[in-house]
């Protein structure tokens, strides 16, 4: 009973759930920025270069049997996840900033009496 226990603590400890969730919106924000970059930034911005090269997909552009239009394909989404992720950092660092510290109270009333109590005795 001792080891079933232990391994419901671990598991449903509170880093091993937060970890589980955050892997599971990481894999849903995955597919939103692949359709940003695939259904939005691609058609909007690269629309011209892709005319000109004659290609539908970005995916197709190749050199010979090299293809960079799959490795141009990455970076655009390597970006795009960095800019997202650069502002929910900034975001939560302003939120956090925004928190003034509480004014340093003067000493507690223990404090006070204590001090009240050293000065008599230096008297």
């Amino acid at each position: 009973m001792g080891m079933w226990n232990d391994f419901k603590q671990f598991a449903f400890r509170g880093n091993v759930v937060e970890l589980a969730v955050a892997v599971i919106i990481g894999a849903a924000f995955g597919s939103i920025v692949t359709s940003l970059v695939e259904d939005v930034i691609t058609p909007l911005i690269l629309s011209p270069a892709l005319k000109a090269a004659n290609v539908q997909d970005l995916e197709q552009l190749a050199w010979g049997s090299v293809r960079y239009g799959k490795f141009l394909s990455a970076v655009i989404g390597f970006g795009v996840v960095a800019l997202v992720l650069f502002g929910i950092v900034q975001s939560a660092k302003r939120l956090e900033k925004q928190e003034p510290a509480p004014p340093p109270a003067g000493p507690s009333s223990t404090d006070q009496l204590l001090m009240e109590i050293r000065d008599a005795l230096r008297k």
